[in-house]
């Protein structure tokens, strides 16, 4: 790093030391009245929310690397690709070829397969992988498939480089005559981002494959069908108080029969039924014919990640209506017996006794012990009269059987106007649980509307904030930026979410995941490749709140006031008083936090998030260009004089009674 840099890093860092003491004539004055604690916040604030767009599930947190493994793409041979051989005549006849088959198929979920022939020793065949395949070094990766042969006993897997040097190899042999799955370990011997996976077969004779797979063995948790550890890791240092999943518009699906149905994705995941992904061709500008559903990440691993992170869930059901963006095919009202049925086996799955059918199906997946499901959301993004009729038919039916368990109903896509208005006057008079407002916006909209929940009914609905990013472009634009312009705005409306705990429960950012070289959206929280990942702004956001929540809301002033916006609870756990500060100008602020009705002593932790440049981004190669700080202040009753960094959230945990 340049001397200058250097110079600069030591004077921001030194900052609010060397300006304390200083002329206090003009600073703000944060006053924080501990004497009158307000409501309860919800332990599940701040949370994540997944859906499968850009590719966030296979190729991404579900770590498969083989593309349509199970050959059920709109195209079955998507991916799948012969080797082909040249002489000096030109190209040579292949010593094989591939083929599709459904006769005597693995199972009727998945009825293709792939029929291999082989003419001549020595026919090669390959995979794509999603955008190609990383693999590290030193890595151990788990070649499967399920085959049935009549002829050839064995068929080798290689890992190639971008120069076609063979990085690692394994052998699947014994066949016979019947489908049965085999296994081997491949251990590579370097670190590729775009590393090719080759099948070859030596004998003559026919071969089928069904359930190709080549799979990490180092997942989270090391689960055999786990998730990608890097990811998962992001997720787990967040802590989230709950995981919103599967999606989005994912669930309602461009028509009723691309839905999603929660009961095709558990089971045996060779069982599992593969569907086209509703993002395949949702914009012109960034076509993903070859996206598609495997369900291998499906809603037992969805729980079990839940459980994980130590997040409540919170799954999504459609409710009888596909995207009213799109088709907007709706079930007839007197046709939702499996669509209600679904949901309330959902529950019996999540929380249902070992000796009931869905629970017995948890407990045989590998969890006896409920996932202590407590909510639902009924639709996504629906809106209207048709969306009301039958959100009373969810109701009905759930509230008479679980009344313990919260539904959460939608605004539609837009925070102010038609539809919004309409729907949560509707949902006031059905006197409904939870409502799921999303805000697609301009910065300058969430600084505006850090006060949006000031003046909302305490005693009706409770809010969810669903579905919220700062768009620093245009709403779907692929021009908008993950900068510190639209994190720092997002922090500020993040304030006002937290100052009315008593009517915001839940709030989350989306999307959560964007592969680099297959996205479809943007902004999103967090980028990845094959190999690597990294948290933007916007996460780091996301993590200091979600981290630094108390258990009660304490009164502070001012709340939002000529580019300051804070707000304060107390954490009852760990008797700290949290005060969070942003500071939305491009000079340093000093200001005074002003400690009322509670004692204070000793060193507080302070963590900082703070860039100069509102443009800054994060990226693979300076993944922490803009990330949180640490450091500790000495805290007394009283008046407290710190200087506020330019363009800055700055988070005070104090030691309190």
């Amino acid at each position: 790093m340049p001397r200058r840099s250097w110079l600069s890093v030591l004077f921001l860092t030194l900052l609010p030391i060397c300006l304390v003491g200083q002329d206090q004539k003009n600073a703000a004055v944060i006053s924080v009245d501990a004497a009158h604690v307000g409501a309860a916040i919800s332990p599940a604030m701040f949370g994540i929310f997944f859906e499968d767009i850009n590719f966030g599930a296979d190729g991404g947190l579900y770590p498969e690397l083989v593309k349509n493994r199970s050959f059920e793409f709109q195209e079955p041979l998507t991916g799948w690709h012969e080797v082909m051989g040249f002489s000096s005549k030109g190209l040579d006849r292949p010593k094989g070829e591939l083929g599709i088959r459904t006769e005597d198929p693995l199972n009727q979920s998945n009825p293709h397969y792939l029929k291999v022939r082989v003419y001549e020793p020595g026919y090669a065949f390959w995979n794509t992988g999603y955008r190609g395949i990383g693999v590290e070094g030193g890595g151990e990766y788990r070649f499967s498939a399920y085959v049935r042969s009549a002829g050839p006993k064995a068929i080798r897997a290689a890992l190639t480089d971008e120069g076609g040097h063979e990085i690692g190899s394994g052998k699947l042999e014994g066949f016979d005559g019947a489908w049965k799955r085999y296994e081997t370990v491949i251990r590579t011997n370097a670190t590729v981002q775009h590393a090719r996976i080759t099948f070859l077969v030596d004998e003559v004779g026919q071969l089928d494959l069904d359930m190709v797979s080549l799979f990490p063995v180092d997942t989270w948790k090391h689960r055999p069908n786990g998730l990608r550890k890097d990811l998962v890791q992001l997720l787990y240092d967040m802590h989230p108080g709950f995981l919103r999943f599967p999606g989005g518009c994912i669930v309602e699906g461009r028509l009723l029969a691309t839905r999603y149905r929660w009961k095709t994705t558990v089971g045996d995941i060779a069982e599992r039924r593969t569907i086209i992904n509703r993002w395949n061709d949702e914009f012109d500008f960034r076509p993903a014919p070859d996206y598609f559903q495997s369900f291998g990440l499906g809603f037992y691993e969805y729980f079990q990640l839940a459980e994980d992170l130590g997040a409540a869930p919170l799954p999504i059901l459609n409710c009888g209506m596909a995207c009213q963006f799109n088709s907007s095919e709706t079930a007839a009202v007197d046709q939702l017996d499996e669509y209600v049925r679904d949901a309330l086996d959902l529950i019996e799955f999540a929380n249902g006794p070992v000796n009931s059918p869905w629970g017995k199906m948890r407990a045989q997946m590998g969890h006896p012990e409920p996932f202590h499901l407590t909510m639902i959301g009924v639709g996504n993004e629906q809106w209207g009269s048709r969306y009301v009729d039958r959100y009373k038919v969810f109701a009905a039916a759930l509230k008479a059987q679980h009344p313990e368990i919260k539904l959460v109903v939608a605004a539609g896509p837009f925070p102010t106007g038609e539809p919004f208005d309409s729907m949560w006057a509707t949902w006031r008079t059905l006197k409904a649980d939870i409502v799921d407002e999303h805000y697609y916006m301009a910065p300058e909209w969430f600084l505006a509307n850090s006060g949006r929940y000031d003046h909302y009914d305490r005693s009706g609905p409770k809010v969810f904030a669903g579905e919220y990013a700062a768009q620093t472009v245009g709403v779907t634009s692929g021009d908008n930026r993950n900068n510190w312009k639209s994190a720092i705005t997002e922090a500020a409306f993040m304030t006002g979410l937290e100052r009315n705990g008593d009517v915001v429960q839940m709030a989350s950012y989306a999307p959560l995941m964007a592969h680099a070289d297959a996205w479809q959206w943007k902004p999103d929280e967090i980028w990845f490749d094959n190999l690597r990942s990294y948290g933007t702004p916007d996460y780091y956001v996301q993590k200091v709140f979600a981290s630094n929540v108390g258990t009660r809301v304490v009164p502070v002033t001012p709340q939002a006031e000529a580019g300051l916006y804070t707000s304060a609870s107390l954490d009852e756990r760990n008797h700290e008083l949290i005060v969070k500060a942003i500071n939305y100008s491009p000079t340093p602020r000093p200001a005074e936090i002003r400690l009322n009705g509670i004692h204070v002593s000793g060193a507080a932790k302070v963590t900082t998030l703070a860039s100069a440049d509102l443009n800054a981004e994060n990226s693979f190669d300076h993944p922490t260009a803009v990330a949180p700080e640490s450091s500790t202040v000495e805290v007394k009753a009283g008046t407290n004089a710190v200087v506020l960094r330019p363009y800055s959230v700055t988070v005070y945990r104090i030691p309190a009674q």
